[in-house]
């Protein structure tokens, strides 16, 4: 994968409940315009959890024609380990980069090394990189550095999503995937400075819904200029804590869908839609963040 901002993509659905890849067009032609390295699709913010294995191929097979040169990433998150294999293989037919693995979350219960071992027995089977997701606050499942370390030794593990919002795992990650060229990703952007500081490699996004120009210019600019990405996320800073505040992904979508990207807001049950004054002063923020 690529340095930069991989915006955590939301799902735009039609009329009928089923994912829209007229706007979908529209998205992806959004994230190109903000400078983004590419997409992942049916995550947390795509209501991946929400949307059946036939979909989410479909969805990687119809992102990977319309990518334009963003690298596409498959969110996959599912207990059954036959369907995640599955999921990876489909991703690699489509020709997309790679996927984004939770641990499989109904066995929160499970030990560390039975973790280890299903992502050992997804990564060996899967003729698509892997991307391993932390994110204990939706799996139940925190994947420690020692997990990650060991991961890190197979070939195909591209590397890991921290979504946890434990500035201690800044550190413990990078060392335990220093020297092996594995990438690493923050999912908290209230965090992107300090991972930049630590070595990381960017973020994957769900406020990159919505200012992905200035996230990508934040991660571009790191390596040359410095002062510049630290004033600019200062200035975004307001914004990012307010979009993290709101109940995701259903905010984003509402939205993308006022500020004329997204045709829908809807979304797939067990969430609900937002009415626009639970959003508007977000939206006002968002607003006030002309292009960079």
């Amino acid at each position: 994968m690529k340095r930069g901002v991989y915006p955590a993509a939301v799902t735009p659905f039609n009329a009928k409940g089923e994912p829209d890849f007229t706007a979908i067009v529209r998205l992806m032609a959004w994230y190109k315009a903000g400078g983004c390295a590419g997409v992942v699709l049916a995550g947390t913010n795509g209501e991946g959890p929400s949307l059946s294995a036939v979909e989410k191929r479909d969805l990687v097979k119809g992102a990977v024609a319309l990518a334009d040169g963003l690298e596409i990433i498959l969110g996959v998150a599912t207990p059954s380990l036959h369907e995640a294999i599955w999921l990876c293989k489909q991703t690699a037919a489509a020709g997309a980069q790679g996927v984004l693995l939770m641990p499989p979350g109904f066995f929160r219960d499970a030990p560390d090394e039975a973790i280890c071992q299903w992502f050992e027995a997804v990564l060996d089977s899967s003729p698509a990189p892997v991307l391993i997701y932390n994110f204990p606050q939706r799996t139940g499942v925190t994947i420690p550095a020692e997990t990650m370390a060991r991961l890190a030794h197979h070939d195909k593990m591209m590397g890991l999503k921290d979504s946890s919002g434990n500035p201690d795992n800044i550190g413990a990650y990078a060392d335990a995937l220093s020297g092996t060229g594995k990438v690493l990703f923050v999912g908290d952007e209230t965090l992107l400075i300090d991972v930049l500081k630590g070595g990381w490699t960017g973020t994957i996004s769900g406020a990159a819904n919505l200012i992905p120009g200035w996230l990508s210019q934040i991660v571009g600019e790191w390596e040359t200029d410095p002062e510049s990405a630290e004033a600019k996320f200062s200035l975004i800073e307001p914004a990012l804590r307010s979009i993290r505040s709101c109940p995701q992904p259903a905010a984003n979508k509402k939205m993308l869908f006022e500020l004329g990207v997204i045709p829908s807001a809807d979304v797939r049950l067990p969430l609900l839609g937002l009415a626009t004054e639970r959003i508007q002063p977000t939206l006002d923020l968002v607003k006030s963040l002309t292009n960079p």
